[in-house]
């Protein structure tokens, strides 16, 4: 039988006669006789136990050693929350033992800190942690896997085919969320570049639009990067509503790229940023992202400083404009939970109770009767409108009721309008191109005006002459400085009327003609639109109304993750803030309270 079968038996057989090796007279040789020995338990113990006295001697003092050190550890983690953890390592090549080795460390470590500590000490390379069975995981601390003081922990190699595999994995995992970061960029882009001029049922555009729907007048670099931002945020939120929180983190953070490009005064009155910054954090924590903290912080100051300014003191400003202010408690509810639980992380218990009491003070606000829900949805309701109804009337079922009407007339009265602003916009953009505009000026210059088809005509009018000042000066010119190589003014201007303003080309072709335009090419022939009048037509038109398949695949991939209802990022479940708010519960519950 094996050391540890031996050892097993000799501890039970110990327990049962209530000796303690690691106590005197077990602990120094006095020398009297009178007193118990190792070796006279080893005598005692071999006819029992039916090994050899010398394997008994053996193994009952390794359990002596060990009691002992155990004692002594147990003490230094009281004083000074230093662990002692055996570590059970690989058989070296030749071995037929594995080696057991003791590691003392801080349990408020990460498992990746533990293992950087074993590699430098024992030269593993490829390994993996082993407690209970169970695999530790590299970004969680120790003393939230139940590693504590004396915890046997295994290390157990990985092959390199192992290794190979999981490598292989996290490349492919990595080329699938690059490809579609990628696809969501370029479905949003093209998006961006869409300015309306188009049918919109056949050629969809984003506008950005206040709560009432009407459009925002921003720069367009600004407007592009509004969409991007948005974008790639909604994309974000799709991912995580499936709990694929590495790839919709990829997202977010892009999404936090496009919104740093814009104005800050813009985003101090709208409350996307705000929603952004809680959603990279809830991100964080759920892929146990301790190394990020310290962003973390400085993410949630950020939501909570712009919630304030867009919601206002006691969320006055909010409940001017909505009426209610009940459905972004939801928000608050995970700010404070994940203040909760940075805290908790930060060793402070005390400011991690006080917004856990927050957190679960909301949560009993917030949490729905299955019954009001069924209710509402007998009626014709969904569960989304269900969920949103009852928190912003705060659980009151009649009010609910009104309320979730009351949206739905104003939502249908908000998509007959603007139903109507496009087909009066287009009707406009014909109006001007029938006045021989093209579309994407006709487009733009209507965006400027506002929808005023009068002031978007001056606005074109305007560009006209200033082209028709500009090319005639141009023209001009070109003139007088052929004049001044010798040419006569009707001959250049004829020169550069065949040749398109070209200055060189006229040059070369009155030099090779002796200073004559020859008979064959003066034929018959309009005026020069350059000359007379301006050309508006735009070398990119047929890029705006043309587009590939895979453009028109994009950009309906991309459209896909945008929500149909306005209050969509309000709906939470509250089924993952649960989760979480248990586990911070719980690890609270077995801590010692500490000042902060």
């Amino acid at each position: 039988m094996d050391e540890q079968h031996i050892q097993a038996r000799l501890i039970a057989l110990l327990r049962q006669d209530n000796i303690r090796l690691w106590l005197e007279p077990f602990t120094t040789d006095t020398g009297d006789p009178e007193l118990h020995s190792i070796q006279e338990l080893a005598v005692k113990y071999a006819p029992v136990t039916g090994f050899p006295v010398e394997e008994v001697m053996s193994s009952l003092e390794i359990i002596r050693s060990d009691t002992s050190r155990k004692d002594e550890g147990n003490k230094e983690f009281k004083e000074t929350s230093v662990a002692s953890l055996e570590l059970h390592l690989p058989r070296e090549e030749g071995q037929k033992k594995k080696r057991k080795v003791h590691l003392k460390t801080k349990l408020d470590i990460t498992t990746q800190e533990l293992k950087n500590q074993i590699s430098e000490e024992f030269k593993f390379k490829h390994f993996n942690l082993i407690l209970s069975g169970k695999k530790l995981s590299l970004g969680m601390r120790l003393s939230e896997q139940n590693v504590k003081n004396n915890s046997k922990i295994m290390v157990l190699n990985v092959t390199s085919e192992e290794v190979k595999n999981v490598m292989l994995e996290e490349e492919e995992k990595k080329r699938s969320q690059d490809e579609g970061v990628q696809r969501t960029q370029k479905g949003f882009q093209i998006l961006s570049e869409r300015d309306g001029s188009e049918d919109p049922t056949t050629t969809p555009f984003l506008e950005i639009a206040d709560q009432k729907g009407n459009p925002l007048q921003i720069p367009n670099d600004e407007r592009k990067a509004l969409i991007l931002a948005m974008g790639f945020h909604e994309k974000g939120r799709a991912l995580m509503k499936k709990r694929d929180h590495s790839a919709a983190l990829c997202h977010l953070l892009l999404a936090d790229e496009q919104f740093n490009k814009c104005n800050s005064a813009l985003l101090n009155t709208v409350d996307n940023y705000a929603v952004l910054q809680l959603d990279i954090v809830w991100c964080f924590q759920a892929l146990e992202q301790l190394d990020c903290l310290n962003d973390a912080r400085q993410r949630l100051s950020r939501a909570e400083e712009c919630f304030q300014r867009c919601y206002g003191e006691q969320q006055s400003r909010l409940q001017l404009i909505k009426g209610h202010t009940g459905g972004e408690d939801v928000l608050f509810l995970r700010l404070y939970l994940l203040q909760s639980v940075l805290a908790y992380h930060d060793g402070n218990k005390n400011q991690a109770s006080y917004k856990l009491k927050e957190v679960e003070r909301l949560f009993g606000q917030l949490f729905l009767d299955p019954v009001k829900i069924s209710q509402l949805m007998s009626l014709g309701f969904s569960d989304q409108d269900a969920r949103l109804g009852l928190r912003a009337c705060r659980g009151d079922l009649s009010e609910a009721v009104l309320h979730i009407t009351q949206r739905k007339k104003e939502r249908k009265e908000m998509k007959e309008r603007e139903r109507e602003k496009r087909r009066r916009r287009l009707q406009d953009i014909n109006t001007l191109v029938e006045l021989s505009f093209s579309k994407r000026d006709a487009a733009r210059a209507l965006h400027q005006a506002r929808g005023d088809v009068d002031k978007a005509y001056n606005i074109l009018l305007d560009g006209a002459e200033a082209q028709t000042q500009t090319q005639s000066s141009d023209r001009q010119t070109k003139l007088d400085q052929l004049v001044s190589f010798g040419f006569q003014l009707d001959v250049a201007d004829s020169a550069l009327r065949l040749m398109g303003d070209d200055l060189e080309s006229a040059t070369q072709m009155l030099l090779d003609h002796q200073g004559v335009v020859p008979p064959d090419l003066l034929s018959p022939s309009p005026p020069s639109s350059s000359s007379e009048e301006p050309s508006t037509s735009s070398s990119s038109d047929n890029t705006v109304s043309a587009s590939s398949p895979l453009d028109e695949e994009l950009v309906n991939e991309a459209l896909e993750d945008i929500p149909r209802h306005e209050e969509d990022y309000l709906d939470l479940t509250l089924d993952e803030e649960q989760e979480l708010m248990k586990t911070i519960r719980s690890r609270l519950d077995k801590q010692p309270t500490t000042s902060g």
